[in-house]
């Protein structure tokens, strides 16, 4: 890996084309040619450097999130599966209201044909009180024990438990991201 590589991907903003060149270039001319390859390498370049940006949407359907993992470390060039890089997903969950001193369900309508092909990479929500304009992290952590809240999520569920009555925040969501293996 390079030192560039370690910032992210990025093209550069500096012109590559000059305007007055490609207006004198003959088409038969070899500068035609090289315009032409360097215009495709430019394209392909901007397509590589799009497709592997974080997706900004957070959408209540499931989505390519833009995330891409390292190769599952159980596969190698001998498996019958070949290790390839791994693309993330990201649903959010439309959670309503939190639950009163418990739990609550809600399923996330994700289907994976069994446990193991998938693995959760980020659950995280907020909530908020919309009469006192409160927001709080999800999970949330309080050093007072009886408030803080668990988040966690299963094959088929988000599942929010709470040690104090937490009704009063009635918006919440959560956004799960997960690797499909």
């Amino acid at each position: 890996m390079s030192v560039n590589d370690r910032f992210g991907a990025f093209l550069p903003t500096t012109t590559i084309f000059e305007i007055e060149d490609i207006q004198n270039i003959s088409i038969n001319s070899p500068e035609f040619k090289d315009f032409l390859i360097r215009l495709r390498q430019s394209v392909n370049n901007l397509s590589l450097m799009v497709n592997i940006k974080e997706t900004a949407i957070y959408d209540p359907t499931e989505i390519v999130s833009g995330k891409v993992w390292f190769p599952d470390p159980a596969l190698t060039s001998k498996t019958p599966k070949k290790p390839i890089q791994r693309q993330g997903f990201r649903k959010v969950i439309d959670f309503g209201s939190l639950p009163n001193t418990g739990t609550k369900s809600v399923a996330h309508g994700i289907t994976f044909p069994s446990p193991d092909t998938y693995q959760a990479i980020e659950i995280y929500g907020t909530a908020t009180d919309p009469t006192s304009s409160t927001n709080i992290p999800l999970p949330y952590a309080s050093p007072v024990l009886a408030n803080n809240i668990e988040l966690r999520v299963d094959a088929t569920n988000i599942i929010i438990t709470t040690g104090s009555d937490r009704t009063s925040f009635t918006k919440s969501s959560v956004v799960f991201e997960f690797i499909k293996e």
